[in-house]
């Protein structure tokens, strides 16, 4: 059937409007056409400009039939990026041994520079790989270590990561040693010197999250990378949700070592990750997966993982795009805004406790809250099927709550209607047949 006739039937089925939304989407040029009319206004004060806002809330084909506030869990993507990875699909399956081989895999290097821009650092120390989990691992496994060497992370830090180093331990007697820390700190300095204190005469590694997922607590990377390598520690920067989330450049965090998901912040294709390593580093680490030793300085070694779709990755270069167009700073500022305008509501109840830090350096879009007496799984549940509201429930040794994290198309009504649930539901309690 040809396309005019395709879309001709589709109107006639689902009404014209659902096909205009489909097929003419808010293009990059319109935001930049948005962005340079307010140009002039400061990041933080456009971070309140609803009218810009709705312009780029546009480009996502997400739906109002619920109101997702678990973007830290996967964000969605923009339309163009959505339309092409589908356009990489097609033309990878016209003749994949051909297409994927000698076209689209060798576009890989535009992505790697592209997103070597974006961190501010070589091409040469960046590899393309799935997740932040794969990332992290390829650092972990692949770092020399011998038994009785230790590892030095938090209890809040992620989980798949820790699971890591407990099978190291497992395996080949690495010590595992873990710290607490406050909920929220007084001050940076307080998360610097509890990794200072907890170093030994054996400590080799210290794991580390620019962000812990599970309170958005940002930690000082900068001054934590100094202090270990006065004392010969290498420090793996964990910044799954860290990476286009909040503005920062390679050189102003100071590490060696970072591994970041692309699906969350960035809003690449689902699948997406990104792995720096210092150049005169890469030698030092064995891949995940077994490479050349004409590989073994080659940041390629770590992306030896078999046949693969090329879309995925390709698709990545959009999102850079669409994260350029909006400008990190001014994604940042309305990333927090967003936020603070949940959380400084809620914080003002008897009833309801927030776990993370409103100072401005201490937090970014991620925040958890408890309403106190209330299991958080039993909330979580409650909110999805009274309320069609997604969250994430948290269970720490050490505190709970829900974790909230919108992003750039969440609107404020959406924000007003779950203040005004959990606000209900810390008077009143959960209904007795939850």
């Amino acid at each position: 059937m040809e396309r005019r006739q395709f879309l001709g039937t589709l109107g006639k089925g689902v009404g014209a409007s659902a096909v205009a939304t489909i097929f003419n989407p808010t293009t990059i040029a319109r935001i930049e056409a948005a962005t340079v009319r307010v140009s002039e206004t400061s990041p933080k004060e456009l971070a309140q400009d609803e009218a810009y806002w709705s312009a780029i809330q546009q480009s996502f084909t997400i739906s109002r039939s619920l109101i997702d506030l678990n973007n830290g869990y996967c964000s969605p993507s923009p339309r163009i990026v959505t339309q092409a990875l589908v356009n990489y699909i097609w033309q990878q399956e016209e003749a994949p041994s051909y297409q994927m081989r000698l076209i689209l895999e060798p576009r890989r290097e535009a992505i790697r520079q592209r997103l070597a821009r974006l961190f501010n650092c070589s091409p040469e120390e960046i590899a393309l790989v799935r997740n932040a989990s794969e990332a992290m691992e390829i650092l972990l496994l692949g770092i020399d270590l011998k038994s009785g060497d230790e590892a030095l992370t938090t209890n809040q830090d992620y989980g798949r990561m820790r699971t890591t180093l407990d099978q190291r331990h497992r395996r080949e007697g690495i010590k595992v040693n873990l710290i607490s820390i406050p909920i929220p700190p007084d001050e940076m300095g307080d998360l610097t010197e509890a990794f200072r204190q907890a170093i030994t005469s054996k400590t080799k590694i210290i794991l580390l999250s620019h962000q812990v997922n599970i309170t958005g607590q940002i930690f000082p990377v900068k001054d934590i990378c100094d202090m270990a390598a006065a004392h010969d520690i290498e420090v793996l920067v964990d910044g799954a949700h860290s990476f286009c989330q909040f503005d920062f450049i390679q050189p102003e965090i100071g590490c060696n070592y970072f591994g970041t998901s692309l699906h969350k912040w960035l809003m690449a294709p689902k699948g997406t990750g990104m792995l720096y390593v210092k150049r005169d580093k890469i030698e030092k680490i064995w891949p995940l997966m077994a490479a050349r030793k004409e590989m073994n300085a080659d940041i390629r070694k770590f992306e030896e993982i078999g046949t693969h779709s090329a879309a995925i990755p390709l698709a990545t270069g959009e999102a850079v795009t669409y994260h350029n167009a909006i400008g990190g700073k001014r994604k940042e500022e309305r990333l927090r805004y967003l936020k603070d305008y949940w959380a400084k509501r809620l914080v003002e109840h008897p009833k309801i406790r927030l776990h993370t830090s409103l100072k401005r350096h201490m937090s970014c879009a991620i925040g958890t809250v408890e309403i106190v007496g209330i299991d958080p799984d039993k909330l979580t549940e409650h909110l999805w099927n009274k309320h069609q509201i997604v969250v994430a429930p948290i269970n720490h040794d050490e505190f709970k709550g829900i974790r909230i994290t919108p992003n750039l198309y969440t609107q404020l009504s959406e924000l007003d209607h779950f203040c005004e649930v959990i606000e209900h539901l810390a008077e009143k309690g959960l209904p007795k047949s939850v």
